[in-house]
């Protein structure tokens, strides 16, 4: 009885909050496109800085990844895959600011195919990449977390194996 009254609570509540937050979001999407050539700007720094953001720690979370699996290696070349993941992460957030700026020209044209492609591209390609690296390593989830201390990934277990105890 207690779970159908929260259920009928939950309900209500999201049925009176969606129409007010509905109302809010017409009306400052409304003003937004009237005021787009002022926006325009904000819109491609902010696309800039979350390319910026997203990327950057998935090429932190990658580069800490290969120092833990390749050491050696990753040891030998630290200073050029630091350099290659500035470089890229700076190109590809440059990029999609960019882009972004050029598909918010004309208000009559959105949404704007442009820019729905880089936003997306902007949001599965850190996705994308760690589930990647996380796969390629044998972790998984696509979420970046460092492993409980102590905890190692055991072997699978073989049924029939013989275990030998003291």
């Amino acid at each position: 009885m207690l779970q159908s009254r929260r259920l009928r609570e939950s309900v209500l509540l999201a049925v009176g909050v969606i129409t007010p937050l509905g109302i809010l979001a017409v009306n400052i999407s409304a003003f937004v496109m009237a005021h787009l050539a002022q926006f325009r700007i904000g819109i491609a720094a902010l696309a800039l800085l979350s390319g910026l953001v997203l990327n950057g720690l998935t090429a932190w979370w990658l580069l800490r990844l290969a120092s833990r699996s390749a050491g050696p290696l990753f040891a030998e070349y630290r200073r050029w895959a630091i350099g290659m993941a500035v470089l890229i992460v700076a190109l590809t957030a440059t990029g999609g600011g960019y882009l972004t700026y050029l598909g918010m020209r004309d208000p009559r044209r959105l949404p704007d195919t442009l820019s729905m492609v880089v936003a997306t591209i902007m949001l599965l390609l850190p996705l994308a990449l760690t589930f990647a690296g996380r796969r390629m390593v044998g972790l998984g989830g696509i979420i970046p977390v460092d492993e409980p201390a102590g905890k190692t990934k055991s072997p699978p277990h073989r049924r029939g194996a013989r275990v030998e105890r003291p």
